[in-house]
């Protein structure tokens, strides 16, 4: 390509030859501007922690947990939330071997679908309860899936105490589990439609089950909750819980939507 040069004065009455701009420079600098977007949109439009998109918002989503206060959860024995149970950074966590207690929500669900974020230190076990209520044998109980360190965790000998079962009932899919390492976060959801359940962790369906099949009931059978009445897991709604159970564990991202 030919270049032209033009003369500049100066106020000194020197003069200089400049290049003009050329198209090369015109298109390099078209391509920085790509790159800084493309590398700025994922900062930009990244969902914040604790909210909620319009499109969720649109399809019925609500948050549990405002990433600022414990308001929506109480105790099971309907106290205020114990000052153990920490709100830092936006998530909200125990310490190991805090004694804070399990909270619960103060609404009751049915059908629904459940997404929370949460965090575990090396070694520890807690879980979150769904459908959790009082039973006329049995006392307070409610469908576990189970959280827990799968190699350092205590309670990890039985295929269905390892992390994402449905607790002392029926196992995960191993093969299609993946977990993060302790201190990394994990996304959990869990969906109840009718009397179908299904248990994701990271985007993989681990477990599904049917309430009230013969399955499903041969399982219960055989754990410790066989004596429950009414059959354990089939009642029609309960609370959501979060276990603490002397593990250091954090929540975040907690929302649910009514199916």
């Amino acid at each position: 390509m030919r270049i032209s040069w033009r003369r500049v004065n100066c106020r000194t009455g020197a003069c200089r030859l400049i290049q003009p701009l050329t198209k090369n420079y015109y298109m390099r600098k078209s391509i920085c501007v790509v790159l800084v977007l493309i590398l700025c949109t994922p900062l930009v439009f990244s969902q914040k922690d604790n909210s909620l998109t319009s499109k969720e918002k649109k399809k019925g989503w609500v948050l549990l947990f405002d990433g600022k206060t414990t308001n929506g959860w109480t105790t099971p024995g309907g106290k205020p939330v114990s000052q153990a149970w920490e709100i830092k950074d936006g998530s909200l966590s125990v310490k190991k071997e805090s004694k804070a207690g399990d909270i619960i929500t103060v609404g009751e669900y049915s059908n629904f679908e459940l997404s929370v974020d949460y965090k575990i230190e090396p070694g520890c076990n807690s879980g979150i309860k769904y459908f959790y209520t009082r039973y006329t044998n049995g006392g307070n109980l409610g469908m576990e899936y189970q959280i827990i360190d799968d190699q350092l965790g205590e309670d990890n000998k039985k295929d269905n105490h390892l992390c994402g079962s449905f607790y002392d009932v029926i196992p995960p899919v191993e093969a299609q589990k993946k977990v993060n390492a302790p201190g990394q976060w994990n996304t959990i959801r869990i969906v109840a439609k009718d009397k179908k359940v299904e248990h994701w962790l990271n985007g993989k369906k681990i477990l599904e089950f049917t309430r009230g099949s013969k399955e499903y009931m041969d399982a219960v059978a055989l754990s410790k909750f066989s004596k429950t009445v009414p059959a354990f897991g089939m009642v029609e709604k309960g609370h959501i819980l979060l276990q603490e159970h002397g593990g250091a564990v954090a929540f975040k991202n907690i929302k649910i939507i009514t199916l």
